[in-house]
């Protein structure tokens, strides 16, 4: 529904990547603010076509990413639909990601373990708790070397001002500075990562089987 947030979140089938190069990260996250408009916008490869001044025209958007982790076998984000459908249609224009990823690695079939996951996020103490799980999560599961290199995150629009695919308006605004935010997320990360085998969405989810 409209105004409600949501982690939603998924994973390759079979736990399998669904990234294995840079140009696949960055594919993914392009998806993520071209397919986030409520016209129709045809493929990225058409999209790439366009002149500059066609890209840099504002878009009617569909749903508010508050913040987002790319990982090499699944992602999360935090999200609200600015429409009631919103979502549901956005998710189904971000899906147009496993026909780049078949016709690239010759594959046919699904890419995704069924549908996307939407769980939804009912205390402001969850959503900022959220907030550090979805942009870390990759520290919170300890990826590194080859693998961290395919993740991708919102973390540094957080703390960087890298960036500017989130809103973060409604996170910020509840610490003094980008530093307050900084510290209450790298501490939360301790806890979360002593908790780790404890998160409903990790026993789904999890790298290692």
């Amino acid at each position: 529904m409209a105004g409600e947030y949501y982690h939603v979140y998924n994973r390759g089938v079979d736990h399998r990547q669904i990234v294995m190069d840079k140009e696949d990260a960055d594919r993914f996250i392009l998806g993520l603010d071209l397919y986030n408009s409520k016209e129709p916008v045809g493929s990225i490869f058409e999209y790439s076509r366009l002149g500059r001044e066609h890209k840099l025209k504002p878009r009617k958007r569909l749903v508010d990413i508050l913040c987002y982790c790319l990982n090499p076998n699944h992602f999360h984000m935090l999200i609200t639909p600015i429409k009631d459908d919103g979502l549901s249609k956005f998710m189904k224009r971000l899906g147009g990601y496993a026909n780049f990823f078949n016709l690239k690695y010759h594959r046919t079939g699904s890419l995704f373990e069924g549908q996307f996951k939407a769980k939804l996020i009912e205390s402001n103490e969850y959503l900022l708790h959220l907030s550090s799980y979805i942009s870390l999560n990759n520290r919170v599961h300890n990826l590194s070397g080859e693998l961290n290199k395919l993740v991708r995150s919102s973390w540094n629009e957080y703390t960087l001002d890298v960036g500017n695919l989130c809103k973060k308006g409604l996170i910020l605004e509840q610490f003094k500075n980008k530093e307050e935010y900084k510290k209450y997320s790298l501490d939360n990360l301790v806890y979360m990562r002593s908790k780790r085998a404890d998160y409903e969405e990790l026993k789904e989810i999890l790298l290692e089987d």
